[in-house]
């Protein structure tokens, strides 16, 4: 049986386009498809809701596109057409457009050619490599307003499995105006030479392998402790359900512990990478990979020894393509469990005993791979009731060609003698729906407070945990302070442990810059969500989205500073957490030709929650 909010399947994308089909006259070109979720009450009553469809895409209607809402039990389908100033999101028919025009383009390939570059056989053009960027926040002025636009940069591969980011063909930029199908402008700043080095990372282009890494086998002979009923999972006490949002990405629905509610959806809702050089190929920079490309459609097909190891379960997932045929990601969503050093250890001197258990970790898991980046991530469960969300970045970093005498270090590095590449952050900003214990719930600001020296402090020791209430949205707009230790606390007032204290779990945060950009900037009026580190409302059916829900070309619309400028009352509610985290991004030579893996994210800290050590039931595993 389908439960509400299961992925849709292949059968309902065929019935949706099918139906869309019917209603809807002329070509139509197709972003994504997702489940429109049902409202949260009438999921956790068990009302009965229908399974809805949200078509995004374009078509011949020169305005924001389309998002068509299909009821896939009448089917009957509305469908609404989105402004200019706040667009469906990129697919493959605008990229693949953007694409052919920029290689049809006289003066585009002229400027090619004056770089050294070939361009006289389909072959040649084949080897130069397009990637289309979102044109919003620094729209081209020859592009009418409301028209969908993108800038167009290349590169030149040796062959089709060559590392193309190695040969960026500088200074180019096209700019194209997708809604009028022309190239508007080919901004040419200066010819600088093309790299000559290979960036290859490939086996076959290594000239030597390890030879001493001996196997490491990860095996459980009597099979995984988890069981899977569709894409509902049970694990020591955890019941979640799994999934995957045309934008969110790798989503988390009600998971508990032990029966008792603690997320009803967590996921992550929007991210901005704003690149920091001076340099006009990267100074307008700031895309939203999730909302502006759909990042749950780039989701990596994963592999049993590279992606995941050990004992897993793939989940796969079905996605609509741009022609409106249905395409399964296979292994598209990763689970097992991982061995996590000790839980608990005690050595008793006097008895000469040692008490020890081992900790383990679920771990779900999706990597989106989004042009030059790829980005993994991962949901961690612990035995003690930890909650870890862990972002993986990798992939290939930002380039320049370097023109002898114009390093800039400062803002872009140089990570080999021909490239450089830009300073930049990658900000994300997840979504965290609580329901703990299954009632409202109430959030505080925990930090250390320094106590003054004087007769009850003599020696200026002492310090203590001082909590204040955030009451309402204005005051719930909060940034990290790692120099007071500074936490926040969701609560239920009416739900107390054995204690008689409120049950409560704690966002942990990491180390995390917020955004550079200027206040009155475009990036941050697109992105506002990266202002702070603490946002929390109360609950908004469809209130999904940190910078609002179409975000191609627009300007800031329905983000989080809209959405609370009303200062509505948080003081206890079905309460909403936005929890941005960040990374800036300073390359190095060890970053090329491939990066290593760099991480952050944030944990969920019971405190309170149980009345002591979950763990101690664990058996020992001792010999």
């Amino acid at each position: 049986m389908t439960h509400p909010l299961d992925p849709l399947s292949a059968a309902e994308i065929s019935t949706a386009v099918s139906c869309f089909r019917n209603q809807h006259n002329g070509k139509a070109f197709f972003s994504s498809i997702g489940l429109v979720e049902p409202p949260k009450q009438a999921v956790k009553a068990g009302t009965p809701t229908p399974r809805v469809a949200r078509l995004l895409g374009v078509d011949e209607t020169a305005d924001g596109g389309f998002a068509a809402d299909i009821n896939l039990d009448t089917q009957d389908v509305t469908i609404n057409r989105l402004p200019g100033t706040a667009q469906a999101a990129y697919g493959f028919a605008d990229l693949g457009l953007a694409v052919m025009l920029t290689k049809q383009n006289e003066e585009w390939l002229q400027a090619v050619a004056k770089r050294g570059v070939a361009t006289a056989t389909e072959e040649d053009l084949e080897l130069i490599q397009i990637d289309p960027w979102p044109a919003g926040g620094f729209v081209h002025p020859d592009i009418p307003k409301g028209h969908r636009a993108v800038r167009c940069i290349a590169f030149v591969r040796e062959d089709e499995t060559d590392n193309g980011y190695a040969r960026p063909i500088h200074g180019l930029i096209a700019h194209v105006d997708i809604t009028a199908q022309q190239v508007v402008e080919i901004e040419d700043n200066g010819v600088v030479p093309m790299p000559e080095a290979s960036g290859r990372f490939d086996t076959p282009h290594q000239a030597q392998q390890r030879e001493d890494l001996k196997e490491l086998a990860i095996t459980q002979p009597d099979g995984p402790s988890f069981s899977v009923n569709g894409y509902h999972v049970a694990w020591q006490g955890y019941e979640f359900r799994v999934g995957i949002h045309p934008v969110n990405g790798l989503v988390l629905h009600q998971l508990s512990l032990q029966d008792r509610p603690i997320l009803y959806r967590a996921a992550l809702s929007e991210m901005v990478v704003p690149y920091g050089d001076s340099d006009p190929m990267h100074s307008w920079k700031h895309v939203l990979d999730a909302s502006e490309y759909n990042m749950g459609q780039l989701i990596n097909s994963l592999k049993l020894g590279c992606d995941c190891l050990g004992e897993i379960h793939y989940f796969d997932i079905d996605q609509v393509t741009h022609e409106g045929e249905v395409r399964q990601i296979e292994n598209a969503i990763c689970m097992h469990e991982e061995d996590y050093g000790i839980q608990w250890k005690h050595y008793d001197s006097a008895s000469k005993t040692s008490e020890v258990r081992r900790s383990r970790r679920l771990v779900v898991s999706s990597i989106f791979t989004i042009g030059n980046y790829d980005y993994g991530f991962y949901w961690y469960l612990y035995l003690d009731g930890t909650i870890q969300m862990e972002i993986k970045l990798t992939g290939i970093v930002g380039v320049s060609a370097v023109a002898e005498g114009q390093v800039n270090p400062a803002q872009s590095p140089l990570i080999s003698n021909e490239l450089s590449s830009p300073v930049h952050q990658h900000v994300f900003c997840f979504r965290l729906d609580w329901e703990l214990d299954g009632g409202d719930n109430a959030l505080f600001e925990n930090q250390i407070e320094v106590l003054p020296m004087d007769n009850n402090n003599p020696q200026g020791t002492q310090f203590r945990s001082v909590s204040k209430h955030l009451t309402d949205e204005t005051s719930a707009q909060r940034n990290i302070s790692p120099e007071v230790s500074r936490y926040w606390k969701v609560t239920n007032p009416n739900s107390k442990n054995g204690l008689g204290q409120p049950v409560a779990y704690k966002l942990l945060p990491q180390a995390s810059p917020t955004l550079f950009a200027h206040p009155d900037s475009q990036v941050v009026r697109r992105a506002g969500f990266g202002k702070h580190h603490l946002w929390a409302t109360p609950y908004v059916d469809g209130e999904l989205h940190a910078a609002g829900p179409y975000t191609v070309m627009h300007e800031g619309q329905q983000g989080l500073p809209e959405l609370t400028a009303d200062n509505r009352d948080i003081s206890e509610c079905d309460l909403v957490m936005w929890h941005t985290v960040a990374v800036t991004h300073v390359p190095r030579p060890e970053d090329w030709p491939v990066m290593p893996v760099e991480y952050c994210g944030f944990h969920l800290i019971p405190v309170g929650f149980f009345d002591q050590n979950p763990t101690l039931d664990l058996p020992s595993s001792c010999h």
